[in-house]
């Protein structure tokens, strides 16, 4: 399953590589990309654990950027 999230206010590239490092470790996470200009992450993964993989992510994500706001795209 491939999951859309949006990443409002993130404009950090080594924070972004970080994140994607730390979301491709999640169980069920088979890849995390992120696309600095358009503030979008794309999690490719198991579909009956998106939701929770949905929640570690932004965790993830507010663990390095508390400032960004993660939404469903």
């Amino acid at each position: 399953m491939r999951k859309k999230f949006m990443l409002e206010g993130l404009n950090c590239a080594n924070c972004a590589a970080k994140i994607e490092r730390d979301i491709t470790k999640l169980e069920g996470v088979e890849s995390a990309s992120i696309n600095l200009m358009t503030e979008k992450l794309i999690v490719e993964g198991a579909e009956d654990m998106m939701s929770q993989i949905a929640i570690m992510a932004e965790k993830i994500v507010n663990k390095y950027e508390p400032e960004v706001r993660f939404k469903t795209a």
